[in-house]
């Protein structure tokens, strides 16, 4: 017969209120630890309802002890939400499960976006309950007004709620200044609203984080020059467009010499921005540095685009020889593929190289979806692969170049 699995009762703080508020990190298991969080949760800030989901969470734990198998867990995501919160959950729970194996949950949440996280929960556990932990106020109004306040301080609603109007006031103001219609205002929002739509603002926001200012940091330097140099793309291009409308020159040709005149200056400014960043790499661990090549490739793209946008720019324009024929343009389309063929195989070896020289033994290795893989054994530089123990006790590899990042942990793709 089938030895019974145990159960967790498992409380949820998707937006990490834990830490934010306490600094406590997750995962927080056992009854003690629990209700330390959650006092200390309390005293930072009274109207925290996650702290009375702990509670509640700890009531249900009790009232389960005379059951052999009972756990009980917190789980804290990211104040960003998102998926990165939901990768941070389900990386934590795989912590959980594989020092306490269960079959089966009870899930306690305070509602809103807990809730969310059900799907990957279901995906590793049965869900026996759901206790939905909802405060109690004297007025309905009052109520909905500090749940309005609460997510208000949460910056992806701030964003959204904020956002928009300043963006909206801004090109509002900057349009009448210049002269421009209300056709360039709606360009530009339309642009906002679909990098928004499709999770581009989020990545964006995520790679200009990566990019730290401080004193302390000769790159700094460049990072300030980076700046400087896009406002003077941006007014440079807008100069040579107002010089060519004004010369009577067409609007296919018009719009290349803007591309022509971007592609220039903007290609600059991202090789000192990527040069600043592996700058700082070089001064940091020497963990940090299997990040190198993918900012090479970053360096390589821009270059990459930066030829082929020059190119198809003097063949449209053609406005003084030498002049640029099609069978010029599909040479560059042609030398641009093969040069980033090169490049990826380059940086893959490099990568190799570095991973293959870092210590990676008794480390966890997790997926980029928070799966967790195992514990690293070691690495086989012959196979250029990394060696772990899967939770079942089985002997894996993984190849080099699918290490993402190294830190606590090692994240691997796939």
């Amino acid at each position: 017969m089938a030895a019974k699995k145990g159960k967790l009762v498992l409380c949820i703080d998707r937006d990490n209120d834990l830490y934010e508020k306490a600094k406590i990190s997750g995962p927080v298991v056992g009854r003690e630890a629990n209700l330390d969080a959650a006092t200390k949760l309390a005293l930072a800030d009274p109207t925290e309802t996650d702290a009375n989901t702990i509670f509640r969470a700890i009531g249900i734990y009790d009232s389960l002890a005379s059951e052999s198998g009972v756990q009980i867990a917190t789980l804290s995501g990211s104040s960003s939400l998102g998926y990165k919160a939901d990768k941070e959950i389900t990386a934590q729970l795989e912590r959980v499960l594989s020092d306490f194996p269960a079959d089966s949950c009870i899930f306690v949440s305070d509602g809103a976006s807990d809730e969310q996280i059900l799907p990957v929960i279901r995906s590793r556990l049965k869900i026996d309950g759901v206790e939905i932990v909802v405060m109690k106020q004297a007025k309905e109004l009052e109520k909905t007004y500090f749940v309005i306040l609460e997510k208000l301080k949460e910056p992806h609603y701030a964003r959204l709620i904020f956002g928009t109007p300043a963006l909206l006031l801004i090109l509002y103001a900057v349009s009448r200044y210049l002269g421009w219609g209300l056709e360039v205002i709606a360009g530009i929002l339309a642009v906002y609203l679909g990098a928004k739509a499709f999770g581009i603002e989020e990545r964006v926001l995520r790679a200009a984080s990566a990019f730290k200012f401080s004193v302390d940091r000769i790159s700094s330097i460049v990072y300030l020059f980076f700046f400087i140099m896009l406002l003077v793309s941006g007014w440079t291009a807008f100069q040579r467009y107002a010089e060519a409308v004004e010369g009577g020159m067409d609007g296919v040709k018009t719009t290349a010499l803007m591309v022509k005149t971007l592609a220039n200056l903007l290609s600059i400014s991202l090789m000192i921005l990527i040069a600043g960043k592996m700058v700082d790499i070089l001064n940091e661990k020497e963990q940090r540095k299997i990040e190198l090549p993918k900012y090479g490739l970053y360096a390589m793209t821009t270059a990459i685009v930066w030829f082929v946008l020059s190119v198809a720019s003097d063949w449209v324009l053609n406005t003084a020889p030498p002049y640029t024929s099609f069978s010029d343009f599909l040479l560059a389309i042609v030398s641009g593929m093969l040069f980033g063929f090169a490049g990826i195989w380059v940086m893959k070896a490099i990568k190799i190289n570095i991973v293959s020289k870092i210590k990676l033994e008794n480390k966890e290795l997790f997926s980029e979806n928070g799966s967790y893989l195992g514990k690293i054994m070691g690495v086989d530089p012959k196979e250029s692969t990394v060696i772990y123990k899967s939770p079942l006790g089985q002997k894996l590899s993984l190849p080099l170049e699918e290490v993402s990042s190294i830190g606590e942990r090692v994240m691997a793709k796939g």
